[in-house]
């Protein structure tokens, strides 16, 4: 019967349950089942044992007492009716060992991957076991399946953002210190600016060159900035694909902390279109496209820098650390505009001859370099180990590799929820939302009002008492970090409660350090003497970097427009 409770049998030893026509676990001896199985679990440090519909929860005391360090029990339980009995066996359990946990719910995977966050902190577990002690994961094995895969992947990429903060971490943080001269010439784009107004989120990828074939073709000389009833907001690489259609986006992105995206804006001098940049962004990026940016963050990782930024009004508006520009312009439309959004060029896949549009910086550079002995197909980067045959939303053949399908991943834990934004079909990996074919884009974006929606206007000087204030707190990070080398080198205070404050409030200093990066901002002792000399070493290049930021200001006028 489909209402039918569980019903509890008595066994040689222990007890199993019987249910939706089911016999969940052994009628025998379900307690020795439960204890081979997990004895035949893997041990090791920082593994997250994955245990789906748990009942008496057989076996889990024997693997508490035998995981490694770092390791922790997830119990999931998607029945109603199943879960009290976990609840009731595991109930002593669960209050002795922290290391062990019961979770019901209706099986959201973002949900379950925050709650273990919060839970166990992040960057604790390097892999995913899963451990079946009972049959009752058969029941809703679908989605125990996706909860553990999504367990993976957000895993996966918290420790891949780890190590890019082990490798761009510094890179990071100097750029924030140069681009915090920005910040009174740079006010946060507010909320809503864009209205109700359709906008059209515009990637890179090779899918970008339909898009903008419809566009041109549908709407022709509407396509002028005051005249479209739609907003464009495209990122820094497809800006010359743009340029070569003569449509001027409404705003543009750029991410990147490194100089090689300063090639997006070659031949772009007389095009005066409103930049958004990261903080974190390359500071050379400011003087393209008229030399006027609005400033976003997207903290990279947990700081107290960011904590004090805050604190005195000065971090600007902040998304979540996405790691890719086409995702982040996502983040940007979405925070922008009420209205419906519509994706088109962020594709996560690429054909043998292109991984981007035409008239793309890396496209032409591809085109420079063919000659009658070097063909402009990618075999080298189409074929290296890693990479593979995808379908693409069509059903087209494409290819991607695997740090592609994880943005693609991460666009859909973020964005499918939302209703508002759907996706051009064509090119492309899925992304986990609506697909509308490219004339029944069209007609969306059309639906909008010319001049009626907001606009984004050009940033302007917020006064002397924002430059004060950057002043202020630049001067307060300087003198920190000052004290902080004084104690290092003999000159200062030696009380150590004092070097342990300076330390951790000086956490940008290490937090890319190898043991400090996975650690989510834990760090060694301030005795340790290798730690210590690596964190000297870091303090005279931000010192420079703070005067430099501090001479900016005082150069910048201190009224009128920037």
């Amino acid at each position: 019967m489909p209402d039918e409770p569980p019903r509890q049998c008595k066994a040689r030893r222990g007890f199993s349950v019987a249910y939706k026509g089911k016999t969940l676990l052994s009628l025998i001896d379900p307690i020795a089942q439960g204890e081979r199985l997990a004895r035949a679990a893997p041990l090791g440090a920082g593994i997250l044992y994955f245990c789906p519909s748990p009942l008496y929860g057989y076996g889990i005391e024997w693997l508490l007492s035998h995981i490694g360090p770092d390791s922790a029990i997830l119990c999931v339980e998607l029945d109603e009716k199943l879960l009290p009995l976990s609840s009731k066996a595991l109930g002593e359990v669960l209050k002795k060992n922290p290391a062990l946990a019961l979770v019901s719910g209706s099986g959201d995977p973002a949900r379950l991957c925050g709650w273990v966050k919060n839970t166990w902190g992040s960057r604790r577990f390097r892999r995913i076991e899963i451990l079946r002690l009972s049959g009752g994961w058969q029941l809703y094995g679908d989605r125990y399946a996706t909860l553990a895969e999504a367990l993976r992947r957000d895993t996966a990429l918290d420790w891949g953002n780890a190590m890019t903060l082990m490798k761009m971490g510094r890179r990071y943080v100097r750029n924030a210190i140069r681009n915090l001269a920005l910040i009174p010439h740079a006010p946060a784009l507010r909320v809503g600016t864009l209205g109700a107004s359709p906008v059209l989120v515009l990637g890179a990828g090779p899918s970008l060159d339909g898009v903008l074939e419809g566009l041109h073709r549908f709407w022709g000389a509407a396509l002028s900035e005051g005249s479209r009833p739609f907003k464009i907001i495209g990122v820094d690489t497809c800006l010359q694909s743009l340029k070569d259609w003569n449509i001027k986006p409404d705003l543009v992105v750029a991410l990147e902390s490194q100089h090689w995206n300063l090639r997006d804006f070659i031949g772009m001098g007389s095009w005066e279109i409103p930049l958004a940049m990261d903080l974190s962004a390359l500071p050379a990026t400011r003087e393209v496209l008229g030399g006027h940016p609005w400033l976003f963050a997207t903290p990279w990782t947990r700081l107290r820098l960011f904590k004090r930024l805050a604190s005195a009004g000065l971090l600007p508006e902040t998304f979540p650390p996405l790691g890719s520009v086409g995702l982040t312009a996502v983040a940007l439309a979405r925070r922008l505009s009420t209205g419906p959004i519509i994706i088109g060029g962020l594709d996560f896949a690429f054909t043998l001859d292109r991984f981007h549009a035409r008239s793309t910086p890396g496209h032409r550079e591809g085109l420079y370099r063919q000659t009658r002995l070097r063909s402009i197909l990618m075999a080298d980067a189409a074929f290296r180990p890693g990479t593979g045959g995808v379908r693409s939303k069509a059903g087209l053949s494409q290819r991607s590799d695997p740090g592609m399908k994880t943005y693609r991943d991460l666009f859909e834990q973020e964005f499918a929820q939302d209703s508002r934004i759907q996706d051009i079909t064509g090119l492309g990996l899925p992304l986990g939302l609506r697909s509308l074919s490219l004339e029944g884009a069209l007609k969306v974006l059309g639906k909008g009002v010319p001049g009626v929606a907001g606009t984004i206007p050009k940033p302007w000087y917020t006064g002397a008492a924002i430059t004060a204030a950057v002043a202020a707190f630049i001067c307060r990070e300087r003198d920190a970090l000052m004290r902080l080398r004084d104690i290092l080198t003999g000159n200062g205070s030696q009380d150590p409660e004092t070097l342990e404050a300076l330390l951790d409030e000086g956490d940008y200093l290490w937090a890319h350090f190898p043991e400090c990066a996975g650690a989510e901002g834990r760090r060694p002792s301030g005795k340790d003497l290798s730690f210590l000399k690596r964190v000297r070493i870091e303090i005279d290049p931000l010192l420079t970097l703070f005067e430099m930021t501090l001479k900016e200001l005082r150069r910048y006028p201190s009224t009128g427009s920037t």
